[in-house]
C-alpha cells in the first residue's frame, strides 16, 4: 500500500525549498528537512517518496540525496512503506507478533524492518534511532515501560511525527495525557478464563505464581485477583507468589517455597506465568512426587511450548499473530487518514485444556 499516490500533488513551495535544499547540501537527513521545510517527518517522507517516484530525488541510507547521472532510471513504482518495528525478544513470545506484522505488511505491499531489543536494555532510544535513520515510514514498538528512560522514549515516540503503534503495552503523552495508539492481549481476561476453568473442576484454592520481571504480571495478577472474587475463591488463603526466571541461580529455592506454601494451605491449583517457570514448577512437582494434576492443577500462560511439555500444560494462548496483524492495519490507517483519531486495540487471548488440569483430590 502506498499512501504518497493519493495525497494529490506536493505543494510547489515546499518542492522547491526541498529540492533547493539538497542542490545547496548534497545529502540531507529527514531530521535536517523537518527543520529546514518546518513540517513534520511523516510529511517530508511522504514528500521524498513522491519525488522519488517521479525520478527527481533518490533515498540513500537515512536520508535523501539528488540523483547523479550514473544513476539507473526511477523504479516504475515507489520502494514499498517502510515499518520500523522494535521488540524486546527475539527467541520467546514476539517471533510470532513479528510474523504477523510481516503477513499483513506483505497483504498490504508494505515491508517490516524488525530489530530486536533486550528486557535488560534500560533505554530502546539508541535502537529507534536506527530505525528512523533507515528511513522507516512509521513504528510498531514494545518498548520497556518498566525503566527510568520510558516516559522520555514515550515523547520521544510522539515526537518523531511519525506513525506509532506500541505493542502489548498502553501509554500516554503530553500536557493532557494523549494516548498513543496501541495493540494488546486482554491478559486479564486470559488469567479470568484460567480461574473459571479450575473453578468449574471443582478447585476452591487456585494460587498464582508470575514472573517477577515480566510486563504482563500485573495484569494477570489482576485478573487472577478480580476472578478469585467473583468466583467466592478466598485469594488470602492461597499461594500469591512472585517467581524469578525459571533460568535463575534462585528458582528452585522460589519453587519450593511455592509448593510448601501450596501444601500448607491446601491449595491444588496453580496460574504460572509464563511457560519456563510453569515447565520448571510441574518438574519439581515430579522431583518432590507432588501429582500433577493428581495432587495439583497448573495452568501456564503464554503457551509458547506448554503443549509440547509431558504432561502437556493447560495454558493461556495470548494472540500473537494477530497482534502484529493489528499493528500493522493500525499503521495503514494512521498513514491513509493523519487526521483519524487515535484507536487502542484489545484483542482476547484464548485458554487451550489439556492434560495438567483435574477435578481436586476428594
Amino acid at each position: 500500500m502506498n499512501t504518497s499516490d493519493k495525497r494529490g500533488p506536493l505543494p510547489e513551495t515546499r518542492r522547491a525549498r526541498l529540492l533547493e535544499a539538497l542542490r545547496r547540501d548534497g545529502v540531507l537527513r529527514i531530521s535536517d528537512l523537518t527543520a529546514t521545510l518546518g513540517a513534520a517527518a511523516v510529511t517530508i517522507r511522504r514528500d521524498i517518496a513522491q519525488l522519488a517516484a517521479e525520478g527527481l530525488v533518490r533515498r540513500v541510507h537515512g536520508g535523501v540525496t539528488l540523483p547523479s547521472a550514473e544513476d539507473p532510471p526511477a523504479p516504475a513504482e515507489p520502494e514499498l512503506t517502510a515499518l520500523g518495528m522494535l521488540v524486546p525478544s527475539l527467541d520467546y513470545y514476539y517471533p510470532a507478533v513479528a510474523r504477523g506484522a510481516e503477513e499483513a505488511a506483505r497483504e498490504l505491499e508494505m515491508r517490516i524492518v524488525l530489530r530486536g531489543g533486550s528486557y535488560k536494555t534500560e533505554d530502546d532510544q539508541p535502537q529507534l534511532l536506527r530505525l528512523v535513520d533507515q528511513g522507516v515510514d512509521a513504528l510498531i514498538v514494545a518498548p520497556r515501560m518498566d525503566v527510568p528512560t520510558a516516559g522520555r522514549t514515550v515523547d520521544w515516540l510522539a515526537g518523531t511525527g511519525l506513525p506509532v503503534v506500541l505493542l502489548e503495552r498502553t501509554a500516554a503523552t503530553g500536557p493532557f495525557h494523549t494516548a498513543l495508539e496501541s495493540v494488546v492481549t486482554d491478559h486479564a481476561l486470559g488469567a479470568a478464563m484460567a480461574v473459571r476453568h479450575l473453578v468449574e473442576l471443582g478447585h476452591r484454592k487456585v494460587g498464582v505464581a508470575l514472573a517477577t520481571n515480566s510486563p504482563t504480571r500485573p495484569h494477570v495478577h489482576r485478573g487472577w485477583r478480580e476472578a478469585a472474587a467473583e468466583c467466592a475463591v478466598d485469594v488470602a488463603g492461597t499461594v500469591d507468589a512472585q517467581i524469578p526466571d525459571a533460568r535463575s541461580s534462585g528458582s528452585a529455592a522460589a519453587l519450593d517455597e511455592v509448593l510448601d506454601r501450596c501444601l500448607a494451605t491446601g491449595t491444588t491449583a496453580l496460574l504460572v506465568h509464563a511457560d519456563p517457570e510453569a515447565i520448571a514448577l510441574v518438574q519439581r512437582c515430579e522431583e518432590r512426587r507432588i501429582a500433577v494434576p493428581g495432587q495439583l492443577s497448573v495452568v501456564a500462560y503464554d503457551d509458547e511450548v506448554a503443549g509440547l511439555f509431558s504432561p502437556a500444560l493447560t495454558a493461556v494462548r495470548p494472540p500473537r499473530r494477530s497482534i502484529g496483524r493489528a499493528a500493522v492495519r493500525l499503521v495503514a490507517d494512521r498513514l491513509a487518514d493523519p487526521d483519524r483519531p487515535a484507536h487502542r486495540v484489545v484483542i482476547s487471548p484464548s485458554l487451550r485444556v489439556r492434560a495438567s488440569t483435574a477435578p481436586p483430590p476428594q
